[in-house]
């Protein structure tokens, strides 16, 4: 998934992505934010802001 790691990386500062953010590229590729998170995960960038509990 070229382009879910492009959307990661472009939302992303600091080594870290915003959970707005993250939740947003899953709405956008139509995907599960389980598969945003373990990307990102993959990609040692951490989810701040997270409020619903969806990224661990």
């Amino acid at each position: 998934m070229d382009r879910l790691r492009e959307l990661i990386k472009e939302k992303s500062t600091d080594g870290k992505i915003n959970c707005k953010d993250a939740l947003g590229i899953a709405a956008t590729l139509e995907i599960s934010a389980a598969l945003v998170g373990k990307t990102v995960d993959e990609m040692k960038i951490k989810i701040k802001g997270c409020q619903l509990g969806c990224f661990k």
